[in-house]
């Protein structure tokens, strides 16, 4: 028979044994826990980061190499929503390696998907920016008729805009579904209500809808465009930016007036750059009868030969009109665009007033100011 104290005594050791292996697998257990997120998200960034970098560097390498091109310099802008994109999609996909069986997995797993949405979203626009300004910039080099260019830049504009608008708006219904499951329930509830709710939205929003059709057809329908030289309200300016609900004219002391796009389409307004670029000036002068009309008609068309900004096209002056006490007379040039012919205008009324004083002062208006005589005292 087996001494018992021996026995006691082998399974004190075994007990040892297995509680020592036993601290071991907890420990390893342990650190395995910790390691794997670390690899699992450590690899992943840094494999997406690779990616990113490596894309850039053969954008950059096309760019260098085709100097000429220049979308492959411009789509240079999508990394950082490019390497948002890889991020948030690789973790997505390699979150379940990482173990963790957290109460929030599911959460996480939709916070993830949900930013990877809007990353997309995000890369879309930057690249159709990109994309755009290429062909914007191809077609300019194409073309010398810059009015077509200007039109070009207008209708990629709002399309641009409509497209972010959209885009945006899409991508924040997803990202909210996806994040908050339980409104799907309360979609389907408000899609069975949609055309009571369309109606209502609609009367809401008649002005809006209604500015933001003035703004595809003012794109399309090519009535004024971004550069365009206008007189609006009294005021002389250029468009300087047209959206889908109002449109800034940046006015010649660079004041700027906003307006809303349906003006342009309800009310009168002049376009100067409508029809070509070339615009004829005029110059009103109100002077005595006694004016050498002939004479001041042949020093405006030798003052004009030596401005750099009348285009030879056509110069004249003519008396318009009479009246008891002076002449109107109208001097009239043309010039390349509007901005010549504003400046053109001016030169030309301070050089015939300076002319007139120096050679025909006479011919000056004048205001009588002698003294009235008193009544005479009874």
């Amino acid at each position: 028979m087996r001494n018992p104290a021996l026995r006691y005594h082998r399974y004190q050791n075994v007990a040892y044994q297995e509680g020592i292996e036993t601290s071991h697998s907890k420990e390893l257990k342990a650190l395995e826990e910790v390691l794997r997120p670390l690899i699992v998200f450590g690899g992943t960034l840094a494999a997406t980061m690779l990616v990113g970098l490596l894309i850039d560097r053969l954008l950059r390498y096309s760019a260098n190499k085709h100097p000429g091109m220049r979308l492959a310099n411009l789509l240079r802008r999508i990394q950082l929503p490019l390497q948002a994109l890889l991020g948030t999609a690789g973790l997505h996909f390699t979150y379940p390696l990482a173990q963790l069986e957290l109460r929030q997995d599911e959460v996480i797993l939709n916070g993830l998907a949900a930013m990877a949405i809007i990353s997309a979203a995000w890369l879309t626009m930057r690249a159709a920016d990109a994309v755009a300004e290429n062909t914007l910039d191809k077609y300019a080099t194409r073309t010398a008729d810059t009015a077509r260019v200007r039109r070009l830049h207008t209708q990629l504009t709002l399309v641009r805009r409509i497209v972010t608008t959209i885009l945006a708006i899409t991508t924040a219904a997803v990202a909210t579904l996806i994040l908050f499951p339980n409104l799907r329930t309360l979609g389907t509830s408000l899609l069975a209500s949609a055309g009571v709710i369309g109606i209502i939205a609609g009367v809401a929003a008649q002005s809006t809808l209604g500015n933001l059709m003035a703004g595809l057809q003012i794109a399309f329908g090519d009535s004024v465009k971004i550069g365009d030289t206008v007189v609006v309200e009294g005021e002389w300016g250029t468009v300087e930016e047209i959206t889908l609900s109002f449109l800034t004219v940046r006015i010649w002391d660079d004041r700027r007036l906003t307006m809303p796009v349906s003006y342009f389409n309800s009310k009168p307004y002049e376009n100067w750059s409508r029809g070509g670029p070339q615009i004829t000036g005029t110059v009103f002068l109100y002077l005595d009868h006694s004016t050498p009309v002939r004479e001041l008609r042949e020093h405006l068309h030798k003052y004009l030969r030596s401005r750099q900004d009348w285009d030879g096209r056509n110069a004249n002056l003519l008396v318009t009109d009479s009246t008891p006490t002076s002449i109107v007379v109208r001097a009239s040039m043309s010039a390349r665009n509007a901005d010549d012919v504003w400046n053109l205008r001016c030169a030309v009324r301070e050089e015939l007033i300076n002319w007139l004083a120096h050679n025909h002062p006479y011919a000056l208006p004048k205001i009588p100011t002698a003294a009235a005589p008193s009544p005479a005292l009874t």
